[in-house]
């Protein structure tokens, strides 16, 4: 489980002003280096390169000026790009996917490179003299500021080529999936080895429900983003109790609402209560690192929004269907407990609730069904999703639950497609989705079969 350090950084690395602000202040320590080695060491730099080293206080000046001047003006020219690719973005896409080009670390280093170049130059000019104090110039760091000025102009070309990319369909998609597989990875790290992963977590859970549960209210109202399981079980070993979560990572919490409740908790006070609720970061909205049905809820966003009339992008529906297969796919073989037991040397000390298979696959694939209705390109893409999915799994209860998918696919296929054609195309589909679920051929109703022959 990721810490609230963690979630610290991950809402740093998600803002436009850290790594700008990391890269201002490297420049203002490069400009002073720089300036101390030109000031402290005579390297005769005008003596054996007058071409390079010997325009004098003015020229040094001038130039440094022109290239400050140069790099502020482009960075306002970024910063407004970058608005409006997060506009685009925002109306075009969804809004849920602005953080994913918010993290984009070429974005925000080509921010910082020019905000750096801006800085090293107003740092450089400060130090220039010519008068009756004496001539000062640090021919080192002027040369340097010319040749970070050259820097400065590949930025800009490889930042117009970065935007044009990753503003593409494909590229939005892929990122959102990407990152949503390394959550998979992280939170499900083992594979399923039972038949059917419902078992006997169902029995224990309503054991423990029949028992008198003490709740304590959230203080906050917003998602709950992220939580330290280490901290949740240390809370209940110290207090000697079973502690109970009555919400999951992404739900919504309101404040005074129950967030956690424990079992006989004896003698507590509101510092258990602050220290409960400590555990939890609650914010604005939800992310992904420990939410894997957010990082789904993203792509179908995408998906609604392509299918949408004002859009009508079905080949991005398309997309998003095949790139949400391959995270059920990878999910399919991973254990999901909706319930999940945490132990303290054997002793039962939190009851953890999380998602499930089942309810991972809704998310992924009901909202997209229901807003398809009469595309058949992405109703037959969503039937082949669920034959990929069916083919890497053995469990009886996943593969049942796919078959219900499946028949919920048909239903939605035999009210909205009236084409004979498009409607004997579907049927096929599913004999062959149908079969791969069952491991052999097997009969059916098909969607109509006095229109179908």
């Amino acid at each position: 489980m990721i810490k609230k350090p963690h979630h610290g950084w991950q809402a740093m690395r998600s803002s436009f002003w850290f790594v700008p602000a990391l890269m201002v202040l490297n420049a203002v320590v490069l400009a002073i280096l720089l300036i101390t080695v030109d000031s402290s060491v005579d390297l005769h730099l005008e003596a054996r390169w007058p071409l390079l080293f010997g325009a004098g206080a003015a020229g040094a000046r001038g130039l440094l000026t022109t290239v400050a001047g140069s790099m502020i003006t482009v960075a306002g020219l970024v910063f407004s790009i970058t608005l409006v690719a997060l506009s685009l973005t925002s109306s075009q896409y969804s809004s849920r996917v602005i953080r994913n080009f918010m993290r984009d670390r070429v974005n925000q280093w080509v921010l910082g490179a020019f905000l750096g170049i801006f800085a090293y130059c107003l740092v450089v000019l400060r130090t220039i003299r010519d008068g009756d104090g004496g001539t000062f110039v640090p021919t080192l760091a002027v040369l340097t500021g010319l040749m970070l000025a050259f820097v400065g102009i590949a930025v800009l070309i490889h930042f117009i080529h970065h935007i044009a990319t990753s503003l593409q369909a494909s590229s939005i998609v892929a990122t959102a999936a990407q990152e949503t597989l390394a959550a998979v990875d992280h939170l499900f790290p083992k594979t399923l080895e039972e038949d059917d992963d419902r078992g006997a977590d169902d029995s224990l859970a309503s054991a423990y429900n029949r028992q008198p549960w003490l709740a304590f209210p959230a203080r906050k109202t917003g998602y709950i983003e992220t939580l330290d399981a280490d901290a949740l079980l240390d809370v209940a070993r110290k207090l000697e109790t079973l502690l109970r979560m009555e919400h999951g990572v992404g739900d919504f919490v309101a404040e005074g609402t129950p967030l956690v409740s424990l079992l006989d908790p004896g003698d507590l006070d509101d510092a258990t209560t602050a220290r409960l609720n400590a555990v939890y970061v609650i914010g604005r909205q939800r992310t992904v690192e420990q939410d894997v049905a957010f990082g789904i809820r993203q792509l179908v966003d995408v998906a609604m929004k392509a299918l949408s009339p004002g859009i009508n992008d079905t080949t991005t529906a398309v997309m998003c269907v095949d790139h949400l297969a391959a995270i059920l796919t990878r999910l399919a073989t991973r254990r999901i407990a909706a319930a999940q037991y945490w132990l303290d040397q054997g002793v039962v000390r939190v009851i953890a609730r999380g998602p499930s298979f089942e309810g991972l696959l809704d998310e992924a694939f009901d909202q997209i069904r229901q807003h398809a209705e009469g595309n058949v390109a992405t109703l037959l893409r969503l039937l082949g999703a669920l034959q990929t999915i069916a083919g890497v799994t053995q469990s009886p209860h996943r593969r049942w639950v796919l078959g219900r998918k499946v028949d919920e696919i048909a239903e939605t296929a035999e009210r909205s497609i009236a084409s004979p054609h498009d409607r004997d195309r579907l049927a096929n589909r599913l004999m062959r989705v149908r079969e791969a679920l069952a491991g052999g051929p097997l009969s059916f109703v098909q969607i109509d079969q006095s229109e179908t022959h």
